[in-house]
């Protein structure tokens, strides 16, 4: 049968799959050492730990280049990592190893990306609220010298291949989609990092659940998280705040606080403070919250900058405790409004108004996802306990975090383990 080159591997034509028109698809038999599936950050540094150690490895992605959601990110300011001296606690998932966290951000924790992106030519900063940020804010310069870092390195890069299947029956088969058909790439290890479902634009569209499921692997419902809810907001009060920023306030359910801001919306709200507290609300049956406007003033505080005034009026105690005009928005449609008839009852509803929320936006607008693979499914090597060989990295695995550079991070660490045990693995360590 005669050999083809793809980039680099080598390739045997087979006639032996067929479209649904009854032609015959090109089936192309190649072998390599590691597998990469995922073209985003998990998938890289998985590749590039691999490679350093002398594996062979071939990248696969379903997008015409790699790292797309990755540059989406960098939109507003690529927030790498952060500095916080309670990193590991700020990751969760159901049935999650305690120790997991703690043990992958030994491996590969925020300094350790400050230095890799240096060594990248990236220098970091820290900027507001303790967030690690690339000198220019970009993605593209430090995306641009990661992949020729890994082309030097050997790495071989294959887009608009979309992952279909896996078969272990005869060592470990991966079958792909292409522009021009189907393909199969036999593999040493396969390591898949296919991110969730949120931005499916972008590529990281949750396809590859269903193929998880058909084999086998128990995986968790993907849902939004670091996402907007949704309320039914009064058309009158849309007409004066939509689209108006509420600034330093804290946000409360479910026994935790959050400090930050929100957007007012035409759906609802979006904004750091209401991302943190997804796992709490998606707990709850009809999701309520409590909103400090004023988290700097103390209830009593507010009633003393009140002394003296002659009457309730809400323009006068909104001039006092300056209070912006989307939190007077919101006290001007307070439900019970209408009840008030002291300043201590506008001072208390100022401390705690309510807002109902509807539901979350949906996966695709969601900054990421939670659900995925479940824990019991891998070892600490992130490999699958049933498939030895197959490797997990990022999103796939069912774990959240908020923003503030928690979810590169996340990925970045899960790669760098995924990755080493790959190699081990193959032998390589």
């Amino acid at each position: 049968m005669p050999a083809a080159k793809l980039r680099g591997l080598a390739i045997y034509r087979d006639p032996g799959m067929l479209n649904g028109n009854g032609k015959a698809l090109r089936k192309m038999k190649a072998a390599c050492e590691l597998c990469v599936i995922g073209g985003g950050p998990a998938g890289l540094r998985a590749a590039e730990v691999a490679s350093v150690a002398g594996v062979r490895v071939s990248l696969f992605d379903a997008m015409p280049s790699v790292g797309r959601k990755f540059l989406v990110a960098g939109r507003g300011g690529l927030n790498l990592t952060g500095i916080d001296p309670d990193f590991s606690g700020r990751f969760s998932g159901p049935g999650m190893p305690a120790s997991l966290w703690p043990e992958l951000l030994s491996e590969f924790g925020p300094e350790a990306t400050r230095a890799w992106a240096a060594g990248l030519g990236i220098e970091t900063f820290v900027g507001s609220g303790k967030r690690v940020y690339p000198a220019g804010m970009k993605a593209a310069p430090l995306l641009r010298r990661w992949v020729a870092r890994l082309r030097a390195q050997g790495v071989k890069f294959f887009p608009r291949h979309r992952w279909i299947a896996l078969n272990t029956d005869e060592g470990r088969e991966v079958a792909f989609q292409t522009p021009t058909g189907h393909c199969k790439v036999r593999a040493g290890a396969v390591l898949l990092a296919l991110g969730g479902g949120s931005w499916p634009v972008t590529g990281s569209d949750g396809g590859w659940v269903p193929v998880f499921e058909k084999m086998g692997i128990a995986v968790a419902p993907l849902v939004p998280t670091n996402c907007g809810w949704e309320v039914d907001w009064p058309t009158d009060f849309l007409a004066v705040a939509g689209g108006r920023p509420l600034k330093n306030i804290s946000i409360r359910a479910e026994g935790r606080t959050v400090a930050g801001e929100l957007l007012i919306t035409n759906y609802g709200i979006e904004g750091g403070a209401i991302y943190a507290l997804a796992p709490a609300l998606r707990d709850m049956k009809d999701p309520l919250v409590s909103i400090d406007l004023k988290p700097a003033f103390s209830l009593e505080e507010l009633l003393s900058r009140m002394s003296g005034a002659k009457r309730l009026h809400l323009h006068e105690a909104g001039e006092r405790w300056r209070l912006g005009a989307t939190a007077r928005a919101l006290l001007a449609h307070h439900p019970l409004r209408a009840q008030w008839s002291s300043v201590p009852e506008l001072a208390a509803a100022v401390k705690a108004c309510p807002l109902r929320l509807v539901r979350p936006r949906p996966l695709a607008e969601a900054i990421s996802a939670a659900g995925g693979v479940r824990w019991s499914e891998v070892n600490s090597d992130l490999m699958l306990r049933a498939w030895p060989g197959i490797f997990l990295a990022g999103e796939m695995l069912d774990w959240e975090a908020p923003t503030g550079g928690y979810l590169i991070q996340g990925c970045l660490a899960t790669g760098t383990r995924a990755g080493r045990a790959a190699a081990n693995w193959l032998g390589k360590p």
